[in-house]
């Protein structure tokens, strides 16, 4: 599989483009990612042209409105620049299948950025740039690399980044309403594993070729918010569970006592979630299904990343 593009802000790729003029280089995203994800970095306080180095700047609550200006220089108010910026971006950022924010960053964070009112402050607030790419991005995987340090926040926007990909694949192959249903097909257990499916499945009941823009549209868009949500060790349970149903016929009485016993113990948080996938691996291997073996909740992403050996 070719590199995924994913944006991401310049100085986490060890570029020098902080106030400082240093950066904030991710060993994890320039080399367990990178191997995977095509960066392309963005930083809009330099491409608005304020520079490396140069004045500090913050969030400030004025009235109803956040503001974006220098910590020293009240009056140097780059809020609408910095919009204006990721309207012009927009075409670039289409092209993503994902995107990685500083965190904390008045223009980069996704959220709990600092907000400063009277002489206090609070967490509470997202940079003006993210928010505008956000907004015009909505179906877009965010993240930001301080929230990554979580294996469960990391595991999440990976597969939201390779479901993505898989959708604009398909797409530039041709939306049908077969493709759209076999997409579903086969990322129906991963959905399971953060929500109940039946909605969406319903959804795609009625497509047809004369409503399957619309139908498309409303599809990604309920998916790419469903996927958000972190998935719980219960609904992980649940699918396996249910994939162990496709075995019923062909599994020993030995080989299903050690599986129940597998997942049971994933269930109570003592082994992670490799090893009951692993162990279904195994006897998928000698008793094929075609549909497991499509499906991508067994194998969601390349396997090198190793991520559900943490969760």
């Amino acid at each position: 599989m070719k590199k995924i593009p994913v944006g991401i802000s310049s100085c986490l790729i060890g570029q020098n483009v902080r106030f400082d003029g240093g950066h904030k280089r991710d060993a994890y995203i320039t080399g367990s990612l990178a191997e995977f994800f095509e960066f392309h970095p963005f930083c809009p306080e330099v491409e608005i042209g304020l520079g490396t180095p140069r004045p500090t700047i913050h969030l400030i609550k004025a009235g109803m409105t956040v503001r974006c200006v220098g910590v020293k220089d009240p009056e140097m108010d780059v809020t609408d620049r910095l919009r204006d910026h990721a309207e012009k971006l927009k075409h670039l950022h289409a092209n993503l299948c994902g995107y990685i924010l500083k965190k904390g960053s008045p223009s980069c964070g996704m959220e709990r950025v600092k907000v400063y009112e009277t002489h206090q402050s609070h967490k509470d607030g997202v940079g003006i740039y993210a928010q505008e790419m956000m907004r015009l991005n909505p179906l877009l995987p965010v993240e930001e690399e301080g929230r990554m340090g979580d294996a469960g926040l990391r595991e999440n926007f990976i597969q939201r980044v390779y479901v993505y990909y898989r959708w604009k694949e398909m797409l530039e192959t041709g939306l049908t309403p077969s493709a759209l249903t076999q997409f579903h097909a086969r990322h129906k257990l991963i959905i399971m594993s953060h929500n109940d499916y039946r909605d969406m499945g319903q959804l795609l009941a009625g497509v047809t070729k004369t409503n399957i823009e619309q139908i498309a549209e409303q599809y990604i868009s309920q998916l790419m918010i469903t996927l958000k949500k972190v998935a719980s060790r219960k609904n992980h349970v649940n699918v396996l569970q249910h994939i162990q149903g496709y075995l019923k016929k062909d599994l020993a009485p030995d080989d299903k006592a050690e599986l129940c016993e597998i997942i049971e113990r994933y269930r109570n948080g003592y082994i992670p979630l490799i090893v009951p996938i692993t162990l279904l691996k195994h006897h998928f291997r000698k008793s094929p299904d075609p549909y497991i073996e499509d499906s991508y909740y067994m194998s969601p992403y390349p396997q090198e990343l190793r991520l559900i050996n943490q969760l």
